[in-house]
This record gives structure tokens, C-alpha cells and sequence, in this order.
């Protein structure tokens, strides 16, 4: 039911005190980010290293959801954004299995989310949700559709990019037998 983790959610008050640390003294990626009028809140998603992600979510106006979280806080971890293939599978077995959820919506094909409830999820508010990751990273840290990997020569072998399955790139350095035994691998499992 569950692909992966995709990422941890940061409720802050300050968002540009959070933004700067998380970019300037982490080297987060800004990718994707936009605003909810109505739930008076800003989500912004962030890629980090091997493409682990956060998003930092904060309030826009009184009366966000987000205020009774901040009264007593700067900050803190939300929730957690678990992905999966198939909302309306993880939705019968939820139910099948009498654990309750909350805030099923459907914004067309792009994102498909629900809630489980910490009480219900071992203190944990936990987010599952059906979208493509790469539609919410920078175009730097990913691949385009017609080119899903890259090699690069180092020293001491190659640098192997690779399309990660939960979006961006996955980076292997290999040494130049590691390399060899790679290329080995895969002509043979070719010719099959």
C-alpha cells in the first residue's frame, strides 16, 4: 500500500527564519509551494541530499489550522506524508481494518490525500497520499522524461546518476571494476 516516505512536514511561525536555515545552513532545494486561502496556510517542499524532503507549512492569517499547533511553539514536526500508488486502495483497507481517517480529498489527478489521526496512528498525524513526486521537486535536482540517467568520469571510476523512484536523481559513485561488472551485468541482461 505504502511506496515511501516522501516527507516530514515543519509547522514554523517565522517561515523565512526556517527557509533560510534549511537552504542556507542545510542546502535544501526549494521546489514546489503555493498558498491555501482558505485554510489561511503556505506549504513549501524542500529536497535535501539523497532527495529525503520537508515541507515547511505555516500560517497566513488568523485563524489558521496551524494555530493551535504554533500557540505554545516556533515549530515543530507536523505530520508525515506517506506515498501511495492507489488512495482509494489505502482507503478500503483502512477501513477493512477499522482504523479511522479524516480529510479525504481529491484535487483532480495531480494529489489524493487523507489522514490518520495521531490517536490512531501512535502519536503520529500521518498524511497518505496518491501523486508523481517529480511534479513538486526543482528541475535541478531530477531528470527530464527522455533521459532518466547519466554517467560522468571520475578519478577513480564514474559517477552513475540514476532516476530515483520517488523523484529526483539517485547518485552511485563506482569504481572503475564496480563500473566494469556493471556494464558486464547489464549486456547480458540485454541479450536475454
Amino acid at each position: 500500500m505504502i511506496l515511501r516516505i516522501d516527507h516530514v512536514s515543519i509547522a514554523v511561525r517565522n517561515y523565512d527564519k526556517a527557509r533560510r536555515f534549511f537552504q542556507q545552513l542545510m542546502g535544501a532545494v526549494a521546489g514546489a509551494g503555493a498558498a491555501d486561502e482558505t485554510m489561511k496556510y503556505r506549504w513549501q517542499i524542500f529536497s535535501l541530499g539523497d532527495m529525503s524532503r520537508l515541507e515547511l507549512i505555516h500560517p497566513t492569517a488568523p485563524g489558521s489550522f496551524l494555530d493551535g499547533f504554533l500557540k505554545k511553539q516556533e515549530g515543530g514536526v507536523h505530520h508525515i506524508t506517506l506515498q501511495t500508488a492507489d488512495i482509494h486502495r489505502a482507503r478500503t483497507l483502512l477501513a477493512e481494518h477499522a482504523i479511522p481517517y479524516f480529510g479525504f480529498k481529491e484535487y483532480g489527478d495531480f494529489w489524493k490525500e487523507l489522514f490518520i489521526h495521531p490517536r490512531d496512528a501512535f502519536g503520529v498525524l500521518i498524511q497518505i497520499a496518491e501523486f508523481n513526486a517529480d511534479d513538486f521537486l526543482d528541475p535541478s535536482v531530477k531528470f527530464s522524461e527522455e533521459h532518466r540517467w547519466t554517467v560522468t568520469p571520475t578519478q577513480t571510476g564514474c559517477r552513475l546518476a540514476i532516476a530515483h523512484p520517488g523523484g529526483g536523481k539517485a547518485v552511485v559513485e563506482l569504481s572503475r571494476e564496480e563500473a566494469n561488472r556493471l556494464v558486464e551485468a547489464l549486456t547480458q541482461q540485454a541479450s536475454n
